[in-house]
């Protein structure tokens, strides 16, 4: 039987980019477009006519614009959405407004005509409309209240650190996760797959909702208590021991799991500076990053956490997580908080 095509409508003002995008889609056997349109309104009458699988969604439109689109489709019919932006901090504002919207994914428009540039261009495309395609539905649009907040941190060692993994839709689910963590939980360090262009605008929203500290990571920074740290998005986060110290290193070491920043590579350094005064937490996204870093974790003493599919934007690092066998509790969003909360607390009963 023939596996079923992804039918998908292309919106943007560009007859450039709507012919680049069509291009790049047409690469793969699995993806079909259907159709497109060049403005906001005419893009709104398509998804009604055509009824697309995944839509991609320029932001800057005249008229209505990309994200009057993205909130006229969640508040009435939801569906995967990839928003195509501009890498200017106004470009990254608006992306990281219409992730939490609803949109599962995005890609950033190519700066140049060259050829390394527009092949790295068309790749993101087809990953990122798969990764539409495979999204769970019912996660998009509005979503049930958030985590509930912490109300105080337990009384942990200095040098216990929470270390969470995450991808495609993780932008609207760590929007919802980080509030509910008080002022002096634990140090918590992320590693996000995100164009390094977005990463410090991403932080500085997140630090203004938090009650934690949040900022991008750079080298030596100390990981204490009241803070996250968030990886660039072109380097590898880890997280080594100095004395009785945890620090922050970042390198631009070759790709690990197809990733850099790469979850793995996060997990394998803390298991290795943290062992068992460590949580790991894998969360929504794409392929199998983590999976590996989950087994050293636990083969370290770590207690371990994954999403669960219900709650996952796109259930793809949690299953893989999930099927090595090394993952001590399956939460949902809501519960993650608490998850990790009973993870510290037998942690420092088995060291007692």
């Amino acid at each position: 039987m023939n596996q079923k095509l992804i039918r998908v409508l292309i919106v943007d003002d560009s007859v450039f980019m709507r012919s680049m995008l069509k291009s790049a889609l047409a690469n793969d056997d699995g993806i079909e477009v259907i159709g497109t349109a060049q403005n906001g309104r005419e893009g709104l009458k398509k998804i009604g006519e055509l009824k697309p699988d995944v839509v991609t969604l320029d932001i800057e439109m005249p008229g209505v614009d990309g994200l009057e689109v993205l909130e006229t489709v969640m508040k009435s019919k939801p569906l995967p959405i990839v928003m195509v932006s501009t890498k200017t901090q106004a470009g990254a504002e608006a992306t990281l407004k219409a992730l939490r919207l609803g949109a599962v994914d995005y890609v950033a428009k190519p700066l140049g005509e060259k050829s390394a540039t527009l092949g790295g261009f068309r790749k993101s495309v087809v990953r990122a409309v798969l990764t539409a395609a495979a999204s769970n539905r019912s996660t998009l649009g509005s979503r049930p209240s958030g985590p509930k907040k912490i109300g105080k941190a337990g009384r942990y060692p200095n040098d216990v650190v929470v270390a969470i993994g995450i991808s495609a839709g993780g932008p609207a689910t760590l929007h919802e996760l980080l509030p509910a963590f008080p002022s002096h939980f634990p140090p918590i360090v992320i590693t996000q797959h995100m164009p390094a262009d977005f990463v410090g605008a991403f932080a500085k929203r997140l630090n203004e909702e938090c009650q934690m500290a949040v900022k991008k990571a750079s080298t030596n920074d100390h990981v204490v208590s009241g803070q996250i740290l968030i990886a660039p998005g072109d380097k590898h986060l880890r997280v080594i021991r100095q004395s009785r110290h945890l620090v922050a290193m970042l390198d631009d070491g070759p790709k690990v799991s197809g990733f850099r920043p790469s979850v793995d590579v996060l997990f394998e350094s803390i298991a290795s500076a943290a062992g068992d005064r460590s949580v790991g937490v894998v969360m929504t996204g794409m392929g199998f990053d983590g999976s590996a870093g989950i087994r050293l974790l636990k083969g370290r003493g770590s207690y371990t956490i994954s999403q669960d599919r219900e709650s996952s934007i796109v259930y793809g690092m949690p299953k893989a997580a999930f099927a090595t066998g090394c993952v001590d509790r399956v939460a949902s969003l809501s519960d993650i908080p608490s998850a990790i909360m009973a993870g510290f607390d037998a942690l420092v009963a088995v060291s007692r």
